[in-house]
């Protein structure tokens, strides 16, 4: 008879686990009944793993580890850990591997984009050098025009370089928390004033609305300071418009717990199938548009993961036409 304590050993695996001796099933735990459907103990093991490599390392009896697809969905990875217990029982452990394959697809397609977003004012700067660089005559008007492109491709670089460190660093402290506390209507007016001369530039105007009294929370002063100014900075150059001019901040209690930042505008507005990937990294709704706003398409990523830190929650709200308003609460400090 089976040992009732093996069984509620196994049962308490969150992996799918079972206990196989010889071809017989011996014992199921519950995660691989919910995962595979696996009911009857003392049934036949090819009965319930089809998967021939499998089959073969259970048969065989040896410590394996397979990489696998095809158990349960045709195209979920497995980890399959053939354990021998004794002479006649071994234990197959499944682990799943769908997280791990997708963040290391998300690894690649970061690094991928990050080699793109580089290599565009890289290739600028150097066409534009070695033109420079070229025996030759050159009218003065030339030469201060491929001056000033290299400096821009230069400064865009130094951008996208300089948020990409900021994003490791906030990953890095994602598990801090912070312990500063931090007067959010005050860092807000600040934000306010660091972000008007681009405003002024973009014949834009910002209204404020600070409510009085709203409690201080707990926080990371540099990085509130850079979530509010990606959010700001964002409304100026994509929300304001010819016939929305204006840009809105405010800073007021939400609830019995939270202070929540709101930051909206009136402009063309984002259309729905976008929202939910505006906090992906490099992701663009309108790529040219951004590239030229000075935008690195890193903003709202570190938005998003700056609120996380800060055990904040980060809304997105917007439709065509009508404009967008972001909202981040944030909890008070105790």
């Amino acid at each position: 008879m089976f040992n009732p304590l093996v069984a509620a050993l196994i049962d308490a695996l969150a992996d799918p686990v079972i206990l196989v001796e010889g071809q017989r099933l011996m014992a199921i735990n519950r995660a691989a009944r919910d995962q595979f459907g696996f009911r009857l103990a003392n049934s036949d093991i090819r009965l319930a793993i089809r998967h021939p490599r499998v089959l073969a390392a259970i048969t065989a009896a040896r410590r394996t580890s397979l990489e696998v697809e095809g158990l349960g969905r045709a195209d979920q990875p497995w980890l399959v850990e053939v354990t021998p217990i004794d002479e006649k029982v071994v234990m197959v452990r499944m682990t799943d591997r769908a997280a791990q394959r997708a963040a290391e697809r998300m690894r690649v397609d970061f690094v991928a984009n990050a080699s793109h977003e580089l290599r565009t004012p890289l290739a600028g700067i150097l066409g534009f050098a070695e033109t420079l660089a070229e025996k030759g005559a050159m009218d003065e008007a030339t030469r201060r025009k491929f001056a000033r492109t290299i400096e821009s491709e230069a400064k865009r670089m130094l951008r996208i370089v300089t948020d990409l460190m900021a994003l490791s660093r906030i990953e890095a402290d994602r598990y801090l928390a912070p312990r500063m506390e931090i007067d959010l209507g005050a860092l807000v007016r600040k934000c306010v004033e660091e972000n008007r001369p681009l405003a002024e530039r973009r014949g834009c105007a910002i209204a404020t609305e600070i409510e009085e009294g709203v409690p201080a929370i707990l926080g990371d002063e540099t990085q509130l300071l850079q979530l509010a100014d990606n959010l700001l900075g964002n409304a100026i150059r994509y929300g304001c418009t010819e016939g929305c001019d204006t840009v809105s901040v405010a800073v007021r209690r939400s609830g019995r717990d939270r202070v929540r930042l709101a930051v909206s505008d009136k402009g063309p507005g984002i259309a729905p199938e976008h929202l939910p990937r505006l906090t992906e990294r490099f992701y663009r709704v309108d790529a040219a548009r951004s590239r030229n706003s000075g935008g690195t398409g890193l903003g709202l990523a570190i938005v998003k993961h700056i609120a996380e830190r800060h055990r904040g929650t980060l809304n997105i709200a917007s439709a065509l036409g009508t404009g967008t308003t972001i909202t981040v609460d944030l909890p008070i400090a105790r």
